[in-house]
């Protein structure tokens, strides 16, 4: 068994990225609800504060902030997925090892992680998920994209005004 180290730091903040198996489906994006509601149930029984999120056809990217004295994101993630996987009703493990492990094979194995380091880093990585729709050419305008922590930020009026009428940032590290 592979032993993957991962940084965990008790009331953290992670940028992570979650694909699914199959990096041509638009499941995530068709299945949005089933998505929610895994993500509302698991946030109920594990709290964590959601800072940005961006959710594409076949990957996801979002920044969390765990409570103080919980280092514990690789579970939420389980559970995540395990819900939108059930609630999807899509059964295609391809391997011996995922029917031996309960798996339905929509997800990629793991996900990544970055532990966010300080502001700036946390200003790249949320202006990354809002940007990412722009990136992979789903749309023009980072606010054209539906499945965005950008709206919310923008009710709250959080965003810049410039994230209203077109792109800045670089979307990305050098």
């Amino acid at each position: 068994m592979t032993a993957y180290r991962r940084m965990k730091i008790q009331g953290g903040t992670y940028f992570f990225t979650v694909a699914l198996a199959d990096r041509s489906s638009d499941l995530l994006v068709s299945r949005i609800n089933d998505l929610r509601g895994a993500f509302s149930v698991t946030m109920s029984e594990r709290p964590f504060r959601c800072d940005a999120a961006v959710v594409l056809p076949d990957h996801l990217h979002m920044v969390w902030t765990l409570p103080r004295g919980d280092a514990d994101f690789s579970t939420r993630w389980r559970l995540i997925k395990s819900r939108f996987s059930r609630a999807t009703g899509i059964c295609t493990p391809v391997s011996a090892s995922q029917i031996a492990k309960q798996e339905r094979g929509v997800w990629q194995r793991r996900f990544w992680e970055h532990r966010i380091r300080d502001e700036a880093d946390m200003n790249a990585h949320i202006a990354y998920c809002w940007g990412n729709p722009v990136k992979h050419g789903l749309v023009s305008q980072a606010i054209d994209w539906p499945h965005s922590s950008i709206h919310r930020d923008m009710r709250a009026g959080n965003v810049p005004a410039e994230w209203g009428s077109g792109l800045i940032g670089t979307f990305g590290e050098p």
